[in-house]
């Protein structure tokens, strides 16, 4: 039976799932020799895990969490390594799940967390000079660095949504077309935020640059907007889901990076350092299969991800947060043709708004980026 908390995503996501399949991932397992066990969800419980006998059965989608007895698959010890993540994001939900249910280990990884609560730009470079193995974080934020040249590769997207673009309604601004010369408020010049709805006015014919950006302390982005000095914000979740709740109305969500063309488009990414993909491939893969399992489990049990993301400090309601990924899309998780596909797109729209130089091949830059561990 489909889990209720299915119908509550968003319309155009509403019976179908847009991740990889069961029999997908217990391919690429099975071809890269991880121990996959083909038991229910349900009935058992994995050594510390947030699930238990009484959790709803999983949609048809997700592969198996449990072995048989009960037991992780994994044998032998452990493999260590390093995930650098953002703690204060709820979209890397799927990191603290895959360590809390036991996914992990499962799959013979002793993940450590380092955790970067500020720019993911220093996230990536952590991962480049090899502070760190791997790590999760937004497209448009690793692109351009990508370009420049950072010794790091894209193995799989892992949920679509989370950046909002709020608006005043006291001001009018409800739509895109009411940003031509207005403030909006951002956390940073060059945010996932600023970057994705510069290029979404810009595909839809309206200058970004007749729109002023605006850098304030991430936390003060909604006073901003109470205090008249901007008349939109832009930003991540939690941040703008709560904003938007706390506003009472006074906040609208203009778009969202699901909006239009956007709503089968990934943003967060999992990307691993070229060093590890070169040397024990077998980790690389075994990371990112436990990634995209834990993503589908944080699609159908969104309460499960908002209770191990709160568990590490993440702010907001358990309720809230569960909420929030709900609206997301972590069962959207391309990697392959459809992956590069994506990133290439992001390449070329990001062009428009002069983040990525004009020369740049998308399709080259895709293929360069990308690293296949799941064939």
């Amino acid at each position: 039976m489909q889990d209720k908390d299915q119908d509550k995503r968003p319309a155009h996501l509403q019976g179908r799932a847009t991740g990889l399949s069961r029999r997908t991932l217990l391919r690429y397992g099975a071809a890269a020799g991880l121990a996959i066990p083909a038991g229910a969800y349900g009935g058992h419980v994995v050594a510390g895990s947030l699930l238990t006998p009484s959790t709803p059965a999983l949609p048809e989608f997700p592969i198996c969490l449990t072995a048989a007895d009960g037991q992780p698959a994994a044998t032998g010890p452990l493999t260590p390594i390093k995930l650098a993540w953002n703690a204060t994001g709820i979209c890397t939900a799927a990191a603290p799940l895959a360590k809390e249910s036991g996914i992990f280990a499962r799959h013979g990884l002793d993940v450590d967390f380092v955790n970067f609560g500020g720019s993911t730009e220093a996230l990536l470079e952590a991962i480049a000079t090899g502070k760190a193995d791997a790590g999760i974080g937004m497209a448009l934020r690793w692109l351009k660095p990508l370009e420049q040249g950072f010794d790091v590769r894209i193995t799989a997207g892992l949920h679509g949504g989370c950046i909002r673009l709020l608006g005043s309604q006291e001001t009018g601004v409800t739509r895109l077309e009411d940003l031509k010369g207005k403030t909006v408020a951002i956390s940073d010049q060059a945010s996932p935020a600023k970057n994705f709805f510069s290029l979404l006015l810009a595909k839809r014919g309206i200058d970004p640059d007749t729109v002023q950006w605006r850098n304030y302390p991430a936390e003060a982005l909604q006073l901003a907007v109470d205090k008249g000095e901007a008349q939109a914000l832009a930003d991540n979740d939690p941040r703008t889901w709560i904003f938007l709740k706390e506003s009472k109305g006074k906040l609208i969500e203009v778009a969202s990076n699901l909006s239009a063309e956007f709503q089968t488009r990934s943003c967060c990414v999992l990307a691993i350092r070229n060093t590890l993909l070169r040397d024990d491939k077998r980790t690389a893969t075994a990371l990112t299969v436990a990634l995209l399992e834990s993503a589908h489990l944080v699609a159908a049990r969104p309460e499960e991800g908002a209770k191990a993301f709160a568990s590490y400090g993440g702010k907001g309601s358990q309720a809230d947060l569960a909420d929030m990924l709900r609206s997301h899309t972590h069962n959207h998780n391309p990697v392959g043709a459809a992956l590069k596909k994506e990133i290439a797109d992001y390449v070329d729209e990001l062009k428009l708004v002069n983040v990525i130089k004009p020369s740049t091949n998308s399709a080259r830059f895709a293929d360069r980026v990308y690293a296949d561990v799941l064939s």
